[in-house]
């Protein structure tokens, strides 16, 4: 989504920073988080996960710090922005804070660390050396429409999370408001995003508008079938991969415009 934002594009800076934001920023600290949750049932795009180990925790840490140092050559405010999503990723899954156990604190965890922060870092690695209020509010409609489903994909792990003593949102608020937080949260973000994007380029932000409609009738077509069963776990994978799809087809689309013109 920031290589929409950027109009002479590093692409050679981009694509390795990508792959250290999502391999190893977000790899890294999917282990971490694995290690200390232990999850025997569903979880995440895994079924049966398979047991952790104590080298596991050590191998997560390091791969995030191999992450930051490749952040620095970017440069301090990139480092900086990285760090912070290391941060708030410990706190997340950590028991000395455990903000993953607590269903406010844990949107803020993953929306700063996987939202506004990875759109704010792919602007930098793109190639922008400075960031306005514009960036901001867009990196908010990203961190929106990805918190949008998180609370869902909690419906199918409440035994799981019961057993480690969090309380997730799903568990503290219910299906109903599950839904609920989609809509606002979706819409909300698309608003943004496009409000954002129609100076820049009004007929990508008109396409990613209506895009974004149809996939909000999908989901929420999906979503609002579901009776928070342990069961319904590829349910909600369908789901969140239909939501993905849906928002990569428009970003590599998109992109694939703007290098031909």
């Amino acid at each position: 989504m920031a290589a929409l934002f950027v109009p002479d594009i590093n692409w050679l800076q981009f694509g390795f920073q990508f792959l250290n934001v999502h391999v190893l920023l977000f790899g890294g600290a999917t282990a971490y988080n694995s290690f200390w949750d232990k999850d025997k049932g569903p979880i995440g795009g895994l079924k049966s996960p398979p047991p952790m180990t104590d080298w596991m925790w050590t191998a997560s840490l390091v791969i995030q710090f191999i992450g930051l140092a490749w952040a620095f050559f970017i440069g301090l405010k990139y480092s900086v922005i990285y760090a912070s999503s290391m941060l708030l990723f410990w706190l997340y899954s950590t028991p000395l804070a455990r903000w993953k156990g607590d269903p406010l604190l844990s949107l803020v965890a993953i929306g700063v660390s996987t939202g506004t922060n990875s759109f704010l870092l792919g602007l930098l690695a793109a190639g922008r050396s400075e960031l306005g209020f514009a960036d901001g509010a867009v990196a908010l409609g990203v961190a929106f429409i990805l918190l949008s489903l998180y609370p869902a994909s909690q419906i199918f792990q409440i035994e799981e999370d019961e057993r480690r003593g969090d309380t997730t949102f799903a568990m503290k608020f219910g299906l109903r408001n599950v839904r609920i937080f989609f809509v606002v949260m979706y819409i909300s973000g698309v608003l943004l995003i496009s409000g954002f994007m129609y100076p820049q380029d009004q007929w990508l932000a008109i396409v990613f508008f209506m895009l974004s409609s149809f996939a909000f009738v999908g989901i929420s077509w999906m979503l609002f079938r579901l009776t928070g069963k342990v069961e319904e776990y590829f349910k909600v994978m369908k789901i969140k991969f239909f939501a993905s799809f849906s928002f990569v087809l428009f970003i590599l689309s998109a992109l694939l415009i703007k290098s031909i013109i």
